[in-house]
């Protein structure tokens, strides 16, 4: 088949973890994103912010606490607790593998019941230099939906995908709550339908797991 007729899409995000078991647990429990999250073994050296943020876009209020909740309930920590700001309402958390999860919603009132339904899974990617990034991966395939000068980029793929979004380094650590300051590996694998590749700021992209 060939892919370059196709959207470039990305299928999945590994997390590289000390403990497989207990994160695949941990990320059944509280996200329940099936396979877009997957887990594998890793030792690499990794400290302070790792440089992403993994974001769940949700359509109200109760679906932020619901999912932050279980979260917390199975292990995670929080580095923002969710409240109302001027764009919406949210919450950032930090798994036990130390990723940072981001939950969130443009919407301040509740217009239904409670759910645990998740309408956008977005990479967000803190970069050191969007205009340069952006232009790698348009240059890899990937269209852009929208964009603000060197502040944020959000590329354009198919509906049933995870999505990509590049914010400068700084402003992605604040925006997580977070010093932006950290060395070794991101420990993170991006799985989509283009690569594989390393991009400029060292973000890995794998063939996604048949």
């Amino acid at each position: 088949m060939d892919i370059t007729a196709h959207q470039t899409s990305i299928e999945s995000v590994t997390l590289e973890v000390p403990d497989p078991a207990a994160a695949a647990a941990f990320y059944v429990a509280a996200f329940g994103l099936g396979d877009k999250v997957r887990v594998r073994a890793s030792e690499t050296p990794t400290t302070g912010f790792r440089g992403f943020i993994l974001s769940l876009v949700v359509s109200q209020p109760s679906t932020v606490d619901n999912l932050i909740g279980t979260a917390l309930d199975a292990g995670a920590t929080t580095l923002k607790p969710a409240k109302k700001s001027f764009w919406g309402y949210g919450g950032v958390v930090q798994a036990p593998d130390g990723a940072i999860w981001k939950v969130a919603t443009s919407s301040k009132k509740n217009t239904g019941p409670a759910t645990r339904e998740v309408d956008d899974f977005v990479v967000l990617l803190g970069v050191d230099d969007v205009k340069a990034t952006k232009q790698f991966y348009v240059d890899r395939g990937l269209a852009v939906a929208k964009s603000f000068g060197s502040k944020y980029v959000e590329f354009d793929t198919p509906q049933a995908s995870v999505k990509l979004a590049l914010y400068g380094r700084r402003a992605a650590a604040k925006d997580a709550g977070v010093p932006p300051e950290g060395t070794g590996s991101h420990r993170i694998v991006i799985g989509g339908n283009t690569g594989p590749f390393t991009d400029p700021d060292g973000f890995a992209w794998e063939a996604a797991p048949a």
